[in-house]
């Protein structure tokens, strides 16, 4: 073989174990038979940030207004009164008269984080000890307070998350789904597996109110672009178990435009890179479509290099049918799953764009992430000669 050929048949390799771990992993999470005990119902106060409308914001919303759950309360956060959301929430406390449904108005700061600023303002009208907080775009069956409310019985539990199934109406949006369901979900469960959970995610975070306490409350993640990972690697740091529940929620999926899947899908790369730079390089090594066809043809299309680029694609696309279309039952991964390699091939270039700057953009304004992963607007940073970020306390 040429030399160039041993440069990447490591690379294979390391993907080829990657794809059997995730594929064992993913295996052991979904053949799990986790214990339920519907005496277990502790009050639940739930929080809503919300700003502008998704195109199903009342069903997404109303999904948590019903459900079978003796006692909970959902707050609504907004900055604005302005914001057409709150005409949502209005509809929501007439169509539900006995629910508790609390609209809260506040312009309020702590950070950078608009998210999380409408979170603290939320959490000042809370009346249970257990929060769960879902993002907006977030639907929800009605067991589902009763299903993530179970690891809780536990006192080291700290925070339980929960994985997440994409629906989309544009092919667009169905390319961007493949990808959450085939790569980003089984990455999830591979971390898991190999060292526990110290992170959690957007879709579900319940975490308890003395959790949260000792983390410094959401001044401690105001500033943080992840504010999802952060909850649960410093609630995890604090000696809290953080848990992944078998209950699957459905997150709608809207990317009306190529640039809004660029700007989404680079947004994540960066932050994943800004928090945890050594993990973000390393994820070159589970990148076997792009490397085993870069071996094939270093090859010449050689017998070992049809063998190498088979037994790497075979098992990636294994990995991703027992995710996507077994574990989670994700329409676009039954639908798409053959497009998998055509993701990956999106997706390399997306790590590499990844590392080429520190800029995102988050709705309508651009921020610079700084090393840990903390944001600040370019306006500030440009200004500024050493950027600093304060948290308030």
């Amino acid at each position: 073989m040429h030399y160039i050929s041993w440069f990447f048949l490591p690379f294979c390799l390391a993907a080829i174990f990657y794809y059997s771990y995730t594929i064992y992993a993913s295996l052991e999470f979904f053949g799990q038979s986790p214990a339920s005990d519907p005496h277990f119902h502790p009050p639940v106060t739930v929080l809503k940030p919300l700003c502008g409308l998704d195109r199903d914001t009342y069903t997404n919303l109303a999904s948590f207004c019903y459900q079978d759950y003796p006692t909970f309360q959902v707050i609504f956060a907004v900055r604005e009164a302005s914001d057409p959301s709150i005409t949502v929430v209005k509809q929501l406390q007439a169509d539900f008269p006995d629910a508790d449904l609390q609209l809260v108005i506040s312009d309020r700061l702590i950070g950078n984080n608009l998210k999380v600023s409408n979170l603290a303002n939320a959490l000042e009208k809370a009346k249970h000890p257990l929060l769960v907080i879902a993002d907006s775009d977030i639907r929800v069956n009605k067991d589902y307070l009763r299903r993530i409310v179970q690891p809780f019985k536990r006192e080291k539990v700290g925070i339980v998350t929960c994985l997440y199934t994409s629906w989309a109406d544009s092919l667009l949006a169905r390319f961007e789904a493949l990808g959450i369901a085939t790569q980003l979900q089984p990455g999830v469960l591979t971390a898991r597996q190999l060292e526990g959970m110290h992170f959690a995610l957007g879709s579900t975070i319940a975490i308890r109110q003395q959790a949260l306490k000792t983390i410094g409350g959401f001044f401690a993640i105001a500033n943080y672009l992840a504010d999802d990972y952060q909850l649960g690697y410093l609630t995890s740091q604090r000696g809290y178990e953080v848990i992944l529940s078998e209950c699957i929620v459905s997150h709608q999926l809207d990317t009306p435009s190529i640039a809004s899947f660029f700007r989404r899908q680079t947004r994540w790369a960066r932050c994943i890179r800004a928090e945890r730079f050594w993990s973000y390089l390393g994820l070159i090594l589970t990148q076997g479509t792009v490397m085993s066809m870069l071996f094939w043809l270093s090859t010449s299309g050689s017998g070992l290099g049809w063998t190498v680029l088979c037994l790497t694609w075979g098992l990636r696309l294994v990995m991703a049918w027992i995710v996507g279309v077994k574990g989670l039952n994700d329409h676009s991964a039954r639908q798409w799953l053959w497009l998998v390699p055509v993701w990956d091939v999106v997706s390399f270039g997306i790590w590499g764009w990844g590392l080429a700057s520190d800029r995102v953009e988050w709705r309508g304004h651009t921020f610079r992430l700084l090393q840990g992963g903390q944001l600040i607007p370019v306006e500030a940073a440009q200004s500024a000669k050493k950027p600093e970020i304060s948290i308030a306390s």
